[in-house]
């Protein structure tokens, strides 16, 4: 299998590579082993034993393998004996590389491994570069750095046929959408201009979609990008001379066409008049590109013959039509109705979230690939039962004007993810939760929600917790703290049920959405704020009910914490001024649980792994009354639309210049020591 996908070379065969580049330049550029020669030997004429591979850690092959923009990666260390062995060893998908056929030959390596291996052993090359240059590649692989590639590796070896085919397609369709998402990012065009020699610029490129660093030490740096003219960052949704005014989305919202501007599947171009705009949808503005993605969705939904996945096969003809059109609520629907009909696929593939978007308007295109995982079902049998009283507790807490109303959501499905394009492909972490569509008739209905159970799960990554929370609780606090996924997994299924539950997106106060009150960015905060706060107040009361026990009830309650470091770790916004929502959200609980004297700071003491000063231990006898109250005023501002409110948090708990701002800095640089998750994927066929 060739390491530029992780699906057969045939399938990729009829369509172009991420972002359109040729295979000379761009992360995709085929890396040409060294010639093979015969392999080591004596004087005499016969072999020697063949090199051990132990002169990297697995951890630093990772993160050499990806400065060199290599799609490979050591998956673990199996038998303990810290030299890498060739069954330890795996192919990514996204970029090209040298096949594993001339790397891995009868379960030995060969020497074109060898060759590769010493130089990633060696110093990256250098040779004729000015300090200029010099630095900037240096700020690169500081930007790669803070990202440990984490795998994510499906198993397809005794898949069937037909299984195998639809991998293929959705792979296809994947690629289409990165290239999609580029148009949509402003970045379609700038991958022609990288330097076929300059991997480590490849590399960034590809992980992050575009140029620009965004790993917090690097993304202000302007020296850091990977490309050295560093061209500004501009949005694709938007004219080029809009986007240079001050507070250009307020220019939209203020323009007599304003709610046809705000739509979320148009781009906005400029009108026939100076200083006018109008919206272009989807469909047309990338005639080409869709029709390709639809046509392939077809070709997927044509190769299912098997009476269980007719439902995945409606769903994917119902997705070309949406492609086509951007009338999205017949797919969407078909999408649920294959969720409830029992496919043992997930797809989402479509134009969902608008966090790329400055404006937080603009849908943006994305795959979620995944496999159902039966194990939701323990918790749909807790749930199910009360979601009706879940959804008045929530009205109760918002108060007037929010009622209750009928609530028929469906409760979480859990997904093992295959693969993520586009816009669900971050460069540092991903989606664990997700609850969809956020807008139309099928959303109001209750939509699809699932949570994503093979991610963070891997050894590295729950090492890495434990490692981030140490330097932050005390010793007491500390001890609570489970790098157990369990621990994680029920904020994230009440979270998103929480979206379905109270004031969200299509509500409306006084004839107006949330986004025509509070404005997209703030509106996107506030839905996040709303869903993770009634996670926190949902577990308590689930422990009140005795559907969980106050053990399971507390150890979400630390994870909870842990979750918000980390966001907050990102910082409040972005590089270019976009409000960072979950980090903001994050911001906004612990300074309430901190103001409550539940989330406490101690200067003197020293953290759990012994070495910095001051840390936090958490109160658990003031947690709920505490959660309570924030939750009770966050449901309100949803409820009522009360923007100067929702303001005046983010005011007090993201803006000030305070003692919080402070604690916050803390927690930055001590988050930070460890390398957040950066995703890759793979598939043993």
């Amino acid at each position: 299998m060739q390491h530029r996908s992780l699906f057969a070379v045939a399938a990729l065969a009829a369509c172009c590579p991420p972002q359109a580049r040729p295979a000379a330049v761009g992360p995709g550029a085929v890396v040409e082993p060294d010639p093979v020669d015969p392999g080591p030997s004596d004087p005499g004429g016969d072999a020697v034993a063949p090199p051990s591979y132990d002169q990297l850690a697995r951890l630093d092959f990772n993160r050499r393998a990806a400065e060199e923009a290599l799609p490979l990666f050591w998956r673990t260390d199996a038998d303990g004996d810290g030299a890498l062995d060739p069954d330890e060893l795996v192919g990514l998908w996204g970029w090209d590389g040298p096949a594993m056929a001339t790397l891995v030959a009868d379960g030995r390596f060969t020497p074109a491994f060898a060759a590769l291996y010493r130089r990633l052993v060696g110093p990256p090359a250098e040779d004729g570069l000015d300090d200029g240059e010099r630095r900037r590649r240096a700020l690169l692989r500081d930007e790669l750095a803070q990202g440990r590639p984490t795998l994510v590796e499906t198993d397809l070896t005794t898949a069937s046929a037909e299984d195998r085919a639809i991998v293929e397609h959705v792979g296809r369709a994947a690629v289409l959408i990165e290239r999609l998402y580029a148009r949509q990012s402003g970045t379609l065009g700038f991958a022609a201009q990288l330097a076929a020699a300059d991997a480590v610029s490849r590399m960034v490129f590809f992980r992050n979609q575009g140029p620009w660093c965004e790993a917090p030490r690097t993304e202000k740096e302007p020296a850091c990008s990977a490309l050295p003219a560093r061209p500004r960052q501009l949005s694709g949704l938007y004219p080029v001379g809009l986007q240079a005014q001050p507070r250009f989305c307020e220019v939209l919202a203020r323009a007599p066409n304003a709610a046809a501007l705000m739509g979320h599947f148009s781009v906005v171009v400029d009108g026939d008049a100076a200083g006018t705009y109008r919206a272009v949808p989807y469909h047309v503005a990338y005639r080409e590109d869709v029709e390709a993605v639809a046509a392939e969705l077809e070709r997927a939904a044509g190769v299912i013959t098997s009476a269980e996945e007719q439902p995945f096969a409606a769903y994917l003809r119902a997705a070309a039509r949406a492609f086509r059109t951007d009338d999205w609520e017949g797919a969407d629907q078909a999408w649920v109705d294959m969720g409830t009909r029992g496919s043992r696929w997930y797809l989402r593939i479509a134009a969902d979230e608008v966090y790329h978007d400055p404006c937080a308007l603009k849908a943006g295109y994305h795959v979620s690939f995944a496999r159902i995982n039966p194990a939701s079902l323990a918790w749909r049998e807790k749930l199910e039962p009360v979601k009706a009283e879940m959804e008045r507790a929530l009205a109760t807490l918002a108060g007037a004007p929010y009622k209750a109303r009928a609530v028929n959501f469906k409760l979480p499905d859990f997904i093992d993810i295959v693969l993520n394009a586009g816009n669900a492909r971050s460069a540092h972490g991903a989606t664990i939760g997700q609850s969809l569509p956020n807008w139309g008739k099928v959303a109001a209905a209750g939509g699809r929600t699932v949570v994503m159970t093979n991610l963070y799960t891997d050894a590295d990554s729950q090492a890495a917790l434990l490692e981030q929370t140490s330097a932050l609780f005390c010793p007491a606090t500390q001890a609570r703290v489970s790098a157990d996924p369990a621990a994680a997994l029920m904020s994230i299924v009440l979270h998103e049920a929480a979206h379905n539950l109270g004031p969200s997106h299509d509500y409306k106060v006084k004839g107006k959405t949330d986004d025509e009150i509070f404005g997209g960015p703030l509106a996107s905060m506030l839905e996040e704020l709303k869903a993770q706060t009634a996670a926190l107040y949902f577990a308590g009361w689930l422990a009140g009910k005795g559907l969980i026990t106050p053990a399971q009830a507390e150890a979400a309650h630390v994870r909870d914490v842990a979750w918000a470091f980390g966001h907050i770790a990102r910082g409040m916004y972005t590089a270019d001024g976009t409000p960072r929502a979950y980090s903001q959200l994050a911001s906004i609980q612990l300074a309430a649980l901190r103001a409550d004297k539940v989330l406490v700071w101690r200067p003197e003491a020293t953290a759990a792994n012994g070495q910095d000063r001051g840390c936090f231990d958490r109160e658990l006898p003031r947690w709920k009354a505490s959660v309570d109250k924030l939750a009770k005023r966050v449901l309100a501002v949803k409820g009522a639309g009360d923007k100067k409110t929702a303001q005046a948090m983010v005011a007090a708990s993201v803006d000030a210049q305070d003692a919080w701002a402070e604690l916050r800095a803390v927690i930055t640089e001590r988050w930070l020591r460890a390398p957040k998750a950066s995703f890759v994927y793979s598939l043993r066929r």
